[in-house]
């Protein structure tokens, strides 16, 4: 009998999340700063997070794998969810149950472009409370740095200090740094401004990724159900919403110019899906070419598919109907990834449809070619988080 993709290669899953252990901040940053510090109290029997005195999230509702409810009925807390989402060697455990090799570590707490940091308030507890993430990020990979891969979060409002924790963060072994798609919801320039070019420059000098993971910018709009369409129904829709952000993200890139001063610079679209990059980037160059867009910038000298094709890169946990295009357009671009452990996560439940990951893979890459395969769930992974394989 022959092996499954998860026996042949060492497959890299390029989307998990860490439920911050309670001890993350205020282990590690001056008591001088009390209860303004990121931390977790009791109310009313759940764990919750307060920031600056305020509630901001649970453990409890990003931790949905392997739960028998679905939201809103969540976990209370710590002791109510798996140890693999808090603990490394748990995780590394769990990794091998599923022979995956190496899992892309991204954050809950801070937000998906660190836009939480913000509510703090003063500048130096941020850019504390930045750091004490990052140290601890990579502390808890060391369990083993060849598999767990963190990626860096930025203080991005002060773009200096955001330099030097690319440098700092990324010689103690991050292997990505984490980006807001719509910085402007923080009042911050837009993604495609020159504000941001030594951000960029930084991270294509310390050879590492940018990620745009969704639901980056200000998620009120997402989150609330101003329609009262209940509960269950807007967080679904605040899930599926949430991948649009990440096709404008790629638009104000490559129509930006931030891919053509940056050509040596690989970005990922982190939990947006693939199946629609066919699509968007056929109607991206039909508008570029269609508006003549050259003519204006003649140092763009790609179209948009071009662009994508040379250095911006999708990720996928769900479909199997409508990848097929992709894979054929664009097969050293698309990579493979759970989510684990978020309530939309790859991993089963009594009430959810998802399959094992192992499991999942084989049917969505039925009849693929095996070099694609290989590409999809090892080596392009690999080569963009630098791992051995």
């Amino acid at each position: 009998m022959s092996q499954n993709y998860f026996e042949k290669y060492k497959v890299i899953d390029v989307d998990t999340h860490i439920t911050e252990p309670a001890g993350v901040w205020t282990d590690r940053v001056a008591s001088k700063w009390g209860d303004k510090i990121p931390h977790v109290k009791q109310v009313e029997g759940r764990d919750v997070w307060f920031i600056n005195g305020e509630p901001a999230g649970a453990p409890g509702p990003v931790t949905m794998a392997g739960h028998t409810g679905t939201f809103p009925d969540v976990p209370m807390g710590y002791e109510d969810i798996p140890a693999a989402s808090y603990d490394a060697h748990a995780r590394l455990k769990l990794m091998d149950e599923e022979d995956i090799h190496g899992m892309v570590l991204y954050p809950n707490v801070g937000g998906f472009g660190s836009g939480s940091f913000l509510k703090l308030g003063e500048p130096e507890l941020m850019l504390d409370c930045v750091r004490a993430y990052n140290d601890f990020l990579v502390d808890w990979a060391s369990a083993d740095l060849n598999r767990l891969l963190p990626v860096i979060a930025l203080p991005f409002w002060d773009v200096e200090e955001s330099v030097k924790e690319i440098e700092r963060s990324a010689a103690k072994g991050h292997r990505a740094v984490l980006f807001g798609s719509r910085p402007e919801t923080f009042g911050q320039p837009v993604l495609a401004h020159k504000h941001w070019d030594p951000i960029w420059a930084a991270t294509r000098d310390a050879g590492l990724p940018i990620s745009f993971h969704i639901g980056s910018g200000d998620l009120t709009d997402i989150v609330n159900d101003r329609a009262e369409m209940g509960a269950k129904a807007n967080f679904a829709r605040g899930g599926s919403l949430a991948l649009l952000d990440n096709q404008a993200c790629l638009a104000n890139l490559i129509f930006g110019g931030v891919c053509a001063r940056f050509p040596d610079l690989d970005f990922v679209s982190v939990e947006s899906g693939v199946g629609w990059l066919s699509c968007v980037l056929e109607m991206f160059d039909w508008q570029w070419t269609n508006g003549d867009v050259a003519k204006e910038h003649p140092e763009y000298d790609l179209i948009p598919s071009e662009y994508f094709e040379r250095q911006i890169y999708g990720s996928f946990w769900f479909e199997k109907r409508d990848i097929a295009n992709s894979i054929n357009k664009f097969p050293k671009n698309l990579m493979w990834e759970t989510d684990y452990p978020h309530p939309t996560s790859q991993y089963p439940s009594p009430n959810s449809s998802a399959v094992r990951p192992g499991d999942y893979a084989q049917e969505a890459l039925e009849g693929v070619d095996e070099a694609v395969v290989r590409d999809i769930l090892q080596d392009t992974p690999a080569r963009l988080y630098n791992v051995a394989v």
